[in-house]
């Protein structure tokens, strides 16, 4: 498991510029609070990256934990700590073996389909299992997940993208390959960096994901010790999951 080294790291913010990442962080706060999470809820987020969503539900009102095991990542979550202010903790850490100190939380939430990174059915299930031993009984669980049956039926094998910035420009090129049997998609991206003077920089990294099918899910869920509670297609409560539907968040609560 390997994603967003060195540079491609410094490089996230600008890729995801455009993702609203404070809508999602208030539907986020209404699925905890309509399952039962205090307002004020404390809050452990696996594989937070740059810390962009933990950082819009401290705004809310949460206290946040934020881990993930790229250091790439948080050093950018450290910068932009340092310049708000702000109260939400970072750690270096690997989801697949979670040790978080404390209290247990009242939620634990893993956005942006980073479940998926790990693979394996023995590692999605040491991350549930982590989720569950660091909430408190009746504790929430809020995952967000690849969807198979858009993957499988609309994937994009070459996507480019551009992106303007001081000094020059820098073209991002996705090539996406499947592997069935695995459920899994690889993602490699070359990135190249031209500045105005004429020199280039280039960065390879490849990436692999799982996707999942809800009912599957829903058993792995079951099988760590949770209760399904509601199932929505991407940020949104009213749309149907259907086959264009690509990302799934599940709201789930700890048994026991």
């Amino acid at each position: 498991m390997s994603s967003y080294i060195e540079r491609h790291a410094e490089l996230y913010d600008l890729f995801y510029a455009d993702k609203p990442y404070a809508r999602e962080a208030a539907f986020v706060s209404e699925r905890l609070v309509e399952a039962g999470a205090r307002p004020n809820a404390r809050i452990l987020e696996l594989a937070c990256g740059t810390g962009r969503h933990a950082f819009e539900m401290e705004k809310l009102g949460y206290q946040v934990v934020g881990t993930d095991y790229s250091s790439g990542m948080l050093a950018c979550a450290a910068r932009t700590k340092q310049r708000a202010r702000s109260g939400v903790e970072f750690l270096e850490m690997d989801m697949r073996r979670l040790e978080v100190g404390g209290p247990p939380f009242d939620a634990v939430v893993s956005l942006f389909d980073s479940i998926g990174y790990v693979q394996t059915n023995e590692a999605v299930l040491q991350v549930l299992t982590g989720a569950h031993r660091h909430l408190r009984p009746d504790g929430v669980l809020l995952i967000e997940f690849w969807h198979a049956a858009a993957m499988l039926r609309s994937f994009d094998p070459v996507r480019v993208r551009r992106f303007s910035v001081p000094g020059g420009e820098i073209i991002r090129t996705s090539e996406t390959s499947l592997d069935v049997a695995r459920q899994t998609a690889s993602v490699k991206y070359t990135i190249i960096e031209l500045a105005d003077d004429g020199s280039a920089r280039r960065l390879e990294e490849t990436q692999t994901n799982r996707y999942f099918l809800v009912q599957e899910m829903a058993a792995w869920l079951d099988r760590a010790g949770f209760e399904p509670l509601r199932w929505c297609s991407g940020f949104d409560v009213a749309r149907p999951i259907d086959s264009d539907t690509w990302h799934v968040v599940a709201v789930a609560r700890r048994r026991g």
